[in-house]
């Protein structure tokens, strides 16, 4: 669920702001450019970015002025820098923060460097991401964009604002997911109009932050994907080496937004440099039910037919087995030789599927034994893991020739859904704590 907006007063505008998380210290997270802290966890991947920093940390978020839900600002009169950190200041007062550690990416840093050096006892560490602090070229800053690209980009974005603009730089990856770069033109769009979104862009151009970095005096870490097409690895490592102590990060990736791409490598980082450890992402959980099956005999099988039939009996096997997949939702998970492992969201079709397999591989003379159980599983990627799992398994080598066994957690979610089972006893499962009892189907 969405958090909380509340509003700060900032001299004469209200700045939103959300307060996440209840972690032992404050976070305050400085975005780019732009932001929109309700339209932020409507992003499944800004959304994803938000909560692991919300996992070991109190995160408070807010809109930089004229951006978002915060007060409009009337163009073309722009924010200030020095107007943008008394915003930063009235947020953590507001938020009940007397110290925080501050995270900014992109244009966010320059408001982050400024607003550390200034307020050093209020901030107990410092992470810049894919940051520049200056953006115009110079013949002593020769990463930034020349007077004449910026103005392009300014015209770009008045021009195509809500379209494409120029996300293929920020997020290259988008051009290969239609849907990605959706989601990111209209948070975008929703965060600022398009006077303001150019406004933004010009004041940007004017920033210079470089005699801040030798005077930030707290712990800093920054950070910078090798292949950012926005802002060079050297860039990064330049300002890293103006800021006294401040440790330097190259991580593989193209994209700027720092919530695209591998973001969890990157907030690994983050991590472990504001916490000391590195927990890596809470995986993901599910309620599943996971089926297990193998042919009954399967070596003797194969001596008594020949490899070339055994080979034509295990595509029949697999064939039938997908069928039914297919047929009662579920998913294949792994294959390995004879055994499936599969997964469904539903334990009764789970049973179905596994009585179905069962009767259709008996007409070409194979049998086989079949175990479910249902518990929460960890979601890595395609795959599902977890103690369930295991357990799952362990069911299964317990059926006989022909049996569809389940645990009891099955047998009690399918009540009412005309399947019946008889008792198997009371068994103690490999590697899986204390006793449990199992039940054979009879009537699938």
């Amino acid at each position: 669920m969405q958090p909380v907006t509340r509003y700060a007063r900032s001299g004469d505008v209200n700045i939103a702001y959300q307060v996440v998380g209840e972690g032992p210290f404050d976070l305050i997270w400085v975005p780019g450019w732009i932001s929109n802290v309700e339209a932020s966890w409507e992003v499944p991947e800004y959304a994803h970015f938000l909560g692991r920093l919300a996992s070991f940390s109190r995160l408070i978020l807010f809109d930089k002025r004229g951006t978002g839900r915060a007060s409009p600002t009337p163009y073309p009169r722009l924010p200030s820098l020095e107007q943008r950190m008394d915003d930063v200041r009235a947020v953590l007062d507001a938020a009940g923060s007397r110290e925080a550690a501050v995270v900014g990416a992109s244009e966010g840093g320059n408001l982050s460097v400024l607003f550390v050096a200034t307020y050093p006892e209020r901030v107990r560490a410092l992470v810049l991401i894919g940051v520049y602090v200056k953006r115009l070229w110079s013949s002593d800053y020769p990463w930034a964009p020349t007077p004449e690209q910026r103005e392009r980009d300014t015209e770009l974005i008045e021009r195509e604002w809500g379209g494409e603009m120029d996300v293929a730089v920020l997020a290259p990856r988008a051009l290969a997911d239609p849907a990605l770069m959706r989601r990111i033109t209209t948070f975008f769009r929703r965060s600022a109009s398009p006077g303001a979104a150019v406004a933004l862009n010009r004041m940007n151009a004017e920033m210079d932050t470089r005699a801040v970095l030798p005077t930030i005096g707290v712990p800093t870490l920054v950070v910078q994907r090798s292949d950012d097409q926005c802002v060079n690895v050297e860039e990064g490592r330049w300002i890293a080496n103006r800021i006294p102590g401040a440790k330097f990060v190259e991580l593989p990736g193209e994209d700027h937004l720092p919530w695209v791409g591998d973001c969890d490598e990157l907030l690994d980082e983050v991590e472990e440099f504001l916490t000391g450890v590195r927990r890596g992402p809470e995986p993901d959980r599910v309620l599943a039910t996971v089926l297990f099956t193998d042919i009954v005999g399967s070596t003797e099988k194969a001596a008594e037919v020949g490899d070339r039939r055994w080979r034509e009996l295990l595509e029949q096997y697999h064939g039938a087995v997908r069928r039914e997949l297919e047929r009662w939702r579920g998913r294949e998970i792994d294959t390995a030789g004879d055994g499936f492992f599969a997964s469904f969201d539903g334990p009764a079709r789970a049973i179905r599927c596994a009585c179905a397999v069962r009767d259709s591989v008996q007409s070409f003379g194979l049998e086989i034994r079949a175990g479910l159980h249902t518990g929460e599983c960890e979601l890595l990627g395609e795959k599902v893991a977890g103690i369930a799992v295991h357990t799952g398994a362990r069911v299964a080598a317990k059926a006989r020739a022909g049996e569809v066994l389940v645990s009891s957690t099955v047998k009690d979610l399918v009540a009412g859904s005309g399947i019946e089972f008889e008792e198997h006893g009371e068994h103690e499962l490999k590697g899986v704590p204390g006793r449990w009892r199992l039940y054979a189907v009879s009537d699938g």
